[in-house]
């Protein structure tokens, strides 16, 4: 989903955006000054598809409860009316347009919740002045300069301890310029992204590497790794990974690939080119190519379904002889605890046979 954006006016202090929604039909002129989105309430209420009487009933309620304090959230500044005249009128900057955003009851307002994390305002933000000429002029984004923030997002997915194919997913949320969690595209992406990785490695799905790989008679089920491995136990939620079931060879091949993923976002960055969701999702079909991999065209023949139940199956089998088999801390504790005693009985019963061996010196002496 895009959101078109052009610019009205600017000087070296403000500008003005036009804001259309994705479906046209909602325009609204977004004043922007000192870093921040700024609204009247005619403003927001056509923003969020509702009455003015509601948005200001709804700030009301959000000063009186003290969860914004009114004098940080408000600014006034002269607008032209229509009679050509200016007029001095209250404005409300980012924080108070999205603590109204959650309390309306409407689509637009829903669509508006979606950003319901840390990184709203930088959306939002983006979303508004994403136009590539000013992109690549950081004095005219609010003083920060997007593409250094993107290389530090970058940076951090990379350092990150998150799986694989979850730093893919991570470069595509975090450095599309136009992500939107609820577009076809990423639903389809995030879908798929961890089966692509895993059928160009090994040329299965992650079910059908579960499914071929899992045997309750191989040592550890057939796991490669596992949370608490190499000692502690195999658990039920062990099995259902695919990861945990490859090779090192093929662990090694998926991590050159994500990190050429990784290095490729770093340089795009660098370059200053604006990536979108559809770039990064070409991408990863043209890095597995370039490195002849095979590209993973359908949903592969094993469900996640069946080869989670087969997977689950097999643990009920091997979790038996595991139990058996198993020493845990505990029982290592009361074996050492045992062999200590064992050890200092047999040094007492060696000191108690040399006294007595000593005594009976003693005594043959005297007879002597």
């Amino acid at each position: 989903m895009t959101k078109n954006k052009q610019i009205v006016k600017q000087n070296s202090f403000t500008e003005f955006l036009l804001y259309t929604t994705p479906n046209g039909k909602v325009k609204v002129e977004i004043y922007l000054h000192n870093e921040n989105i700024w609204l009247t309430q005619k403003l927001i209420a056509i923003l969020f598809g509702c009455s003015t009487d509601n948005v200001s009933l709804h700030l009301k309620n959000i000063f009186e409860s003290a969860e914004l304090h009114e004098n940080s959230v408000t600014e006034e500044f002269s607008v032209t009316a229509s009679d050509g005249k200016k007029y001095k009128t209250k404005h409300y900057n980012l924080d108070a347009i999205i603590s109204v955003g959650y309390r309306v009851n409407s689509t637009k307002a829903t669509l508006f919740r979606i950003w319901a994390t840390e990184r709203l305002k930088e959306y939002i933000i983006k979303g508004f002045t994403m136009d590539d000429e000013r992109l690549k002029n950081p004095n005219t984004i609010f003083g920060k300069d997007y593409f250094e923030e993107q290389l530090a997002r970058i940076r951090n997915i990379r350092s990150s301890e998150r799986r694989m194919y979850q730093k893919v997913t991570d470069i595509y949320a975090q450095c599309s310029a136009d992500y939107n969690p609820n577009e076809e595209i990423t639903k389809l992406f995030f879908a798929t992204v961890q089966n692509k990785l895993h059928f160009a490695i090994t040329g299965q799905t992650a079910a059908e590497i579960i499914h071929g790989r899992v045997d309750s008679k191989k040592q550890n089920m057939g796991l490669t790794s596992w949370k608490n491995a190499p000692k502690g136990s195999i658990r039920e939620a062990d099995v259902i990974i695919a990861k945990n079931y490859l090779q090192e060879k093929e662990l090694d091949y998926l991590n050159r690939i994500v990190t050429m993923y990784l290095d490729y976002a770093e340089m795009q960055a660098k370059r200053g080119i604006i990536m979108y969701m559809k770039d990064w999702v070409a991408k990863l079909d043209a890095f597995l190519q370039f490195n002849e991999h095979a590209i993973l065209l359908d949903l592969g023949k094993v469900s996640h379904e069946v080869a989670e139940a087969l997977a689950l199956k097999e643990y009920e089998k091997y979790r038996v002889e595991q139990d058996k088999n198993y020493i845990s801390d505990f029982d290592t504790y009361l074996e050492i605890e045992q062999k200590t005693k064992d050890f200092v009985r047999a040094i007492d019963e060696h000191k108690a046979q040399k006294k007595k061996l000593k005594k009976i010196k003693k005594n043959q002496k005297k007879n002597t």
